[in-house]
């Protein structure tokens, strides 16, 4: 847990935060900050605009109203949306794990990991993929570098995405249910890698279901439901003594599958 950052502007900033999918509700009115250095993990029911609330944080969902300030621009203020050239410019400082791995499958792992240094920041190949093989080594995966996506197990490909998101030095990662489509023994594997990276000093936001990761690495959790932020805190005190009678309710639900 990183203690130190209690004292700096927030990297991550949200103020009323409104979306909706047709004439549904998605986000309610979401203040949300995430300072330097900090794990946030977002947990709450399915539906209760967790997915969504990060997905407008790197502009793939434009909110309606609201603003969201990240790595120091504005990224959406009152569904004005950053022209196209700086959106683009600030998705290289936020990177994004999906549940679905999203890996390019007619390329090797490595040339997975290098595409984006290269096109992106101009990193010629050989430094590209100096870095690349740096950041299999970290992911426990030195030894897939020249194998295809379609070779690798579930926990593979997304310790390669994780690699491949790493490789463009983002300030902030984004992750989205990043173990949800693994089978379960694969899932440790995953949240070994965000551990490093949290320990590391890497900010984070994680959407997740697994309890025990955020119980351990969070610094803060924020619990939403009916696209609202329920209640925030840090883990110990969401965990062990929750003020709302949704938060209770949710994780009994959770805690009570096992």
């Amino acid at each position: 847990m990183n203690m130190s950052s209690h004292n700096r502007d927030p990297i991550v900033r949200i103020r009323g935060l409104h979306k909706s999918f047709g004439a549904q509700p998605v986000l309610q009115g979401i203040d949300l900050d995430v300072l330097p250095s900090q794990v946030v993990v977002v947990i709450g029911p399915s539906g209760s605009g967790k997915s969504t609330l990060l997905r407008c944080c790197n502009g793939l969902e434009q909110a309606e109203a609201g603003q969201i300030d990240i790595c120091g621009q504005t990224l959406v203020d009152q569904g004005r949306m950053l022209p196209e050239a700086q959106l683009n410019a600030l998705r290289e400082e936020v990177g994004m794990v999906f549940q679905s791995f999203n890996l390019f499958a007619h390329l090797t792992v490595l040339n997975n990991i290098t595409l984006g240094p290269r096109k992106l920041r101009g990193q010629s190949r050989a430094q590209a993929e100096v870095q690349a093989l740096a950041l299999l080594d970290k992911v426990g995966l030195a030894h897939k570098a020249d194998a295809m996506p379609a070779s690798l197990s579930g926990g593979q490909k997304q310790r390669v995405a994780i690699a491949r998101a790493l490789a463009m030095q983002p300030r902030v990662m984004l992750f989205d249910e990043p173990t949800s489509a693994l089978d379960p023994e694969l899932v440790g594997e995953v949240l070994q890698v965000m551990k490093l990276l949290a320990s590391e000093g890497m900010t984070m936001m994680v959407v997740t279901h697994e309890m025990d990761f955020a119980k351990e690495v969070a610094d803060l959790v924020v619990v939403m439901d009916a696209g609202m932020v329920v209640e925030s805190g840090p883990p110990e005190t969401i965990f062990s003594q929750p003020k709302q009678e949704r938060t209770r309710s949710f994780l009994q639900a959770i805690l009570s599958r096992r």
